[in-house]
Order: structure tokens, then sequence, then C-alpha cells
């Protein structure tokens, strides 16, 4: 089996299974608008705004890991528990909620079986809050 490329709570993206060809990470930050007379607004730094991650990918199910890996990330969705979310490096990226899962599938085998199935997978950083010691 190939190496994972990402490991999203059990479920593994990896090149023999499903592989994610895109990802795009957005990250908000919050400024506070303070109108000032003459001049430009005065702006405050007041916070982190959300952080999401979304990852576009295929699965060919003939060729491994089956038609059922898109029911299983939404198995896991419907869970309603954030999940770990580590690389491939084993970077640790924290708790993540996945907020959608969308399928597009194409190229059919006889039974409607389809040969190529296209996601795109929405998640949104879970803060945890301040860690707080026992000590």
């Amino acid at each position: 089996m190939a190496e994972v490329m990402m490991r999203l709570g059990e479920f593994s993206f990896s090149i023999d299974t499903a592989a994610y060809q895109q990802l795009m990470r957005v990250t908000r930050y919050r400024w506070s608008r303070q109108s000032r007379v003459g001049t430009h607004d005065a702006l405050q730094f007041t916070g982190y705004g959300g952080d999401q991650i979304t990852l576009t990918g295929k699965i060919y199910p003939g060729w491994r890991g089956g038609a059922g890996q898109i029911r299983e990330m939404r198995a896991q969705a419907a869970q309603g528990k954030p999940m770990m979310l580590v690389d491939g490096n084993g970077y640790i990226h924290g708790r993540w909620a996945v907020e959608s899962v969308e399928e597009q599938a194409d190229i059919f085998a006889p039974a409607g079986v389809p040969r190529r199935q296209q996601f795109t997978l929405q998640m949104e950083f879970f803060d945890d809050g301040p860690q707080v010691s026992d000590t």
C-alpha cells in the first residue's frame, strides 16, 4: 500500500485509495475598523477568524480501495465529532470538523457502478480553546 498522504480520524488519503489532487487552506483574521475624520480608518487586530481546508480528489474504485470510500468519509463525518488531522510527514494539524462531503461519479460500468468518483471534503478547524494545566 502506498504511503499515507494525510489522515483524518480513521480515514487515510493515499495514492492507492482516495487521493486528493488539491488542498486549499484559508485562514481568516479579524480586524475591527474605526472611522476617523480626514484619514483612513484605523484597524485593530481582534483575533483569529475561521480556518478552513478543502480537499478535492479522485477515486478509481476498480483500482484500489473500492467504491465505498466516500461512504466511509460520510460515516465518519456523521458521528459529529472533530477528528485529528495528521499529514504524511507526521505533522499534527489539530482537530477538524467536517462541514461537507461532495461527490460526483461518472464513467459507469454495468449495474451503475462508477469507474471514477470525484470528491470535495470541506472542514473547519475545531478550536479546543486555551489548554489549562491541572498542576
